[in-house]
């Protein structure tokens, strides 16, 4: 029976291979990134090292295949990632010397400014988020139940709205999060980015949060 429920230290591989088998788009990432630990050091395993609470995974009786994560407080989130996270990944993932130049590189760079995920036009959307599932359990209701678990934690919080920053590209993952009634937050410089954001009431109606 598949299940969601709260992320266990025991599901740290299976959290980060789902992180690697859908992050290109939301498809396969291996053929880009050699070293299967770089994306789930930056989309990944920091939440669920720093916020553990608001990680939860969907399990299929064997392991986990699915994933939702983030965090109750963007701005605290960056500063934690850059006081007690990125001192973890030095040694693996060096600092850049100059600009990036490969796929890898560009990752990395993401990696050491954390700063660039708040943005003035997200300031009333403090949480925010990552869904991903493996391609044998989308479409199956499977992230809805993984979104509302995330949703009642933050609402329970006292968190009144989140946002998520998905690749303009991915228009499956577009209509998903239509679905579920987010809507889209016009950003200055989104550059390849589509952010969207919706309230953590399930009773509500999916409104602006403003």
């Amino acid at each position: 029976m598949t299940t969601v429920r709260p992320y266990r230290p025991d599901d740290r591989a299976a959290l980060h291979d789902i992180c690697v088998r859908t992050a290109h788009d939301g498809g396969d990432s291996r053929h880009i990134y050699s070293d299967l630990e770089l994306m789930p050091s930056i989309f990944a395993a920091p939440y669920a090292f720093l916020e553990p609470e608001l990680t939860f995974v969907l399990d299929d009786g064997d392991r986990a295949v699915g994933y939702v994560l983030g965090t109750a407080d963007t701005v605290a989130f960056t500063e934690a990632f850059r006081s007690s996270w990125l001192p973890l990944m030095k040694e693996r993932f060096p600092a850049l010397g100059g600009p990036p130049t490969t796929p890898s590189e560009t990752m990395i760079d993401l990696m050491y400014r954390p700063e660039r995920m708040i943005l003035p036009e997200l300031a009333v959307y403090p949480a925010h988020l990552h869904i991903d599932l493996l391609p044998d359990h989308q479409r199956k209701g499977h992230g809805r139940a993984l979104m509302n678990a995330f949703l009642d934690a933050l609402h329970d919080r006292g968190v009144p709205a989140v946002h998520l920053g998905m690749v303009t590209a991915n228009t499956p993952a577009r209509a998903f999060y239509d679905r579920l009634g987010f809507h889209e937050i016009p950003v200055a410089d989104p550059g390849p980015l589509t952010y969207l954001g919706r309230r953590t009431d399930r009773t509500a109606p999916p409104t602006a949060a403003a």
